[in-house]
């Protein structure tokens, strides 16, 4: 008889859970069932493995060598079947208000064409790991950084800041606005933790803070129906138009920084080359001013 996985993962959460009992229960087993499993794998290597002398099950020096076997090829095992069911998935993209602007086809385009046999999907999560935290997504492009030590965050680019304003607003023909012009308004952010709140204004005149709303279109609902205004980065500029809404430059608003962030532990075994691809087509000037 050939030593199986089930054998080993049989000596190792009994060793774990101290009691056929238990690792019964945890294996979903009957208790006989359990124990004529690691019968038959005693048979098979001609020595005792667990001492049954005292109610908690103690290895034997050679249950604990083949324990510690047993352990790593399991290990082994398991990490081989989450590459391999990754790979039979999409790689997933997230993002809350924007992917990379006018870039974001460029990246589709040139994914598909180098990595024909890994879709790479695009989801939105309005959140501020835009999916990471929840495991809905292996990748995230954002534009505030997490702060989070399971992450690991690159900074690409950074963006100009504009003005989200109701079509009929006095300043929505202009080219550009600046700072002091809007700090009259009332500012309407799509996130409670917003880079584009009232901190943007450096000095004492800051527009009064609005409701915070659940995502981007209904921030451009609200901005649209004229009570308030809103910030972005370029990247929201050129990703969501709306009738009722204009996005105007402000010329002297620090910049947003564009991040990709992924777990420091990659969810998917093309990460890395999502990250290589990303680095490669933002590298330049590839990102000219709106």
């Amino acid at each position: 008889m050939d030593v199986e996985l089930r054998h080993l993962r049989a000596l190792v959460t009994i060793a774990d859970e101290g009691t056929v009992t238990a690792a019964a229960a945890r294996l979903h087993l009957t208790q006989p069932a359990l124990s004529r499993t690691l019968a038959r794998l005693e048979h098979h290597v001609g020595v005792t493995l667990v001492d049954r002398s005292s109610r908690r099950l103690a290895l034997t020096p050679a249950g604990r060598t083949l324990y510690d076997h047993g352990r790593a090829i399991l290990a082994h095992v398991d990490a081989a079947l989450a590459d391999t069911a990754a790979v039979s998935r999409p790689l997933r993209l997230g993002y809350s208000c924007a992917v990379l602007g006018r870039s974001t086809v460029p990246l589709l385009r040139s994914w598909r064409r180098d990595h024909p046999h890994v879709p790479l999907e695009l989801r939105r999560r309005d959140e501020g790991t835009a999916g990471l935290a929840t495991g809905e997504t292996d990748a995230a492009v954002v534009r505030a950084d997490p702060g989070d030590p399971r992450l690991r965050v690159l900074p690409l680019y950074t963006e100009d800041r504009f003005a989200a304003l109701p079509d009929n607003h006095p300043l929505a023909t202009r080219p550009e606005v600046t700072l002091a012009e809007l700090s009259d308004e009332t500012l309407t952010l799509w996130r409670e933790d917003s880079t584009s709140g009232p901190a943007l204004w450096e000095d004492t005149r800051r527009p009064a803070a609005g409701a915070a709303v659940q995502d981007v279109d209904e921030w451009l609902n609200v901005i649209a129906v004229g009570d308030s205004i809103g910030v972005a980065a370029a990247g929201t500029a050129e990703s969501h138009t709306h009738p009722g809404v204009r996005f105007v430059r402000i010329a002297d608003a620090r910049p947003a920084t564009v991040y990709l962030a992924h777990p420091t532990q990659p969810t998917h075994p093309s990460t890395p080359d999502l990250v290589t691809a990303v680095k490669e087509l933002v590298s330049g000037d590839a990102f000219p001013a709106v």
